[in-house]
């Protein structure tokens, strides 16, 4: 078949065919928007909170209060998400964040002090960040069957993707030093404004769907009017935290992201303190180590451009990945395949840092292990979902990738606490804890490629039930 000069550019990113072009480039634009507004934020919150020696540690503490507040999050969620339909959850959930950061900058405006702000503004991007991304992908699934999503998920990650780089390019320090004094604080406010844009496309995507819907109808084609009913009325009742504990599938999912998070967030932790390390170093002119009597202070636009260069590092290659290879190994490998893609890389990447932490060392490793994780194994997780029930996809969905994602960093946060208060642990000890993580995680992964198969036939056991008339 021929294709359209359009859909012909569009096929060497994801498989896409005639009339699937405007909805997915909608959803793309939608999460390109909103990973915008993320890392926008991600940077203000480092240069907040690493003031002192001591705040990687403090970071990685913070993990473990995500995952407390995570449980009312989710409860939350999960009752709103049974009263209301999907575009005004949307809408209303965004709408929270936003104010959140206007009343971020007021307290900062009415004087309340760096150090406090910078813990309720960690703490506050952490909750922000994987909910809102959990939302987004639990509406995508919404929106496609297992079939389409497979083929067109690598087009709307791509959104996200591009939505990180551009937030890390040069202007955007530009633009830091544009806005002048309390430019944190400005940020937040433009921040704001591109969510308002995000509750718009997602607004008009999902009036679009319901028109199409309404239009099959008209046309008599098959389950057109079960998706006109389905896609106005809000979820049924039900937490998300019980949906996980009754499928194993859910389940092993939740498991596998609760362990990747808990190597991720030591790997923060690790290039986090080499990070304050070295600005440590540069700032005294003395080594990181240097006698208590030589003051220890480190510099928040330094750390805020190191931190800025680190991710656009990572979306470099994450661009790379997700437009030249992520629809390819879904078609080689599929889904169960891709799934093994970045445990691999961060089993040979922390392996490396364990015969030494050096920053270039570090900061390559993860940038290509969050580069892996920002495309193809962020299109792979929502991909799995492709074959969940539709409350699976929304109220799930967001627990796994809340809680049991701080879950992971509350234990992360554990090891960090006991490795470098009670035990004194170099930062290649960590790095070894990372490996031996990974080597269950590998397991564990295969077992979700297993869950994956049977679903996904039982899927296609009934949708050919369906196929064949009565006798």
């Amino acid at each position: 078949m021929r294709y359209p000069l359009g859909y012909r550019f569009l096929r060497l990113f994801a498989d896409i065919r005639p009339g699937e072009a405007s909805k997915a480039l909608m959803l793309a634009a939608n999460v390109f928007l909103l990973l915008l507004a993320y890392y926008i934020l991600k940077p203000l919150r480092e240069s907040l909170l690493l003031i002192n020696k001591d705040s990687a540690v403090v970071k990685s503490a913070l993990g473990g209060a995500q995952a407390v507040l995570f449980i009312f999050v989710i409860k939350a969620f999960s009752r709103l998400a049974s009263k209301v339909p999907r575009h005004t959850l949307i809408t209303w959930t965004t709408s929270f964040f936003i104010s959140n950061l206007v009343i971020f900058f007021f307290l900062h405006k009415f004087g309340m002090a760096v150090k406090p702000m910078g813990i309720l503004f960690f703490v506050w991007v952490g909750i922000f960040n994987y909910f809102v991304i959990a939302q987004f992908w639990g509406f995508a699934n919404d929106l496609y069957s297992d079939e389409a999503g497979k083929r067109i998920f690598p087009l709307v990650a791509l959104g996200a993707t591009l939505g990180g780089l551009v937030a890390t390019l040069p202007f955007m320090k530009k633009l830091r030093d544009v806005l002048g004094g309390n430019w944190e604080f400005k940020l937040m406010l433009i921040a704001g404004i591109v969510l308002f844009l995000c509750i718009v496309l997602a607004r008009t995507i999902h009036r679009r769907d319901v028109r199409q819907a309404l239009a099959d109808k008209e046309k008599g084609l098959a389950g057109a009017a079960e998706t006109v009913r389905v896609q106005a009325q809000p979820l049924k009742a039900g937490g998300g935290f019980r949906l996980v504990f009754k499928s194993r599938y859910l389940l092993l999912i939740a498991l596998m992201i609760g362990l990747y998070n808990f190597v991720n967030a030591t790997g923060e932790f690790i290039i986090s303190q080499v990070t304050v390390n070295q600005s440590i170093q540069a700032r005294n002119a003395g080594p990181a180590d240097a006698p208590a009597g030589l003051p220890r202070q480190t510099d928040s636009k330094a750390i805020h451009n190191a931190f800025m260069d680190y991710q656009l590092l990572t979306n470099i290659i994450a661009l790379v990945i997700q437009l030249f290879l992520v629809s390819r190994i879904f078609k080689w490998v599929g889904v169960g395949g891709a799934l093994l893609f970045l445990p691999l890389l961060a089993l040979g990447g922390y392996a490396l840092i364990s015969f030494g932490a050096v920053l270039v060392l570090v900061r390559w490793v993860k940038a290509f292990e969050n580069g892996t994780d920002y495309s193809l194994q962020n299109t792979t997780k929502a991909a799995l979902f492709l074959v969940t029930k539709r409350e699976e996809k929304y109220k799930a969905k967001a627990a796994i990738d809340t809680f049991f994602v701080r879950g992971g960093d509350t234990l992360s946060a554990l090891a960090v606490v006991a490795g470098t208060q009670l035990l004194g642990l170099r930062i290649e000890r960590y790095a070894l804890l990372n490996v031996a993580v990974v080597a269950a995680l590998l397991v564990i992964c295969m077992k979700i490629i297993g869950a994956y198969k049977k679903r996904r036939a039982a899927m296609d056991a009934a949708a050919g039930a369906e196929a064949v008339p009565a006798a």
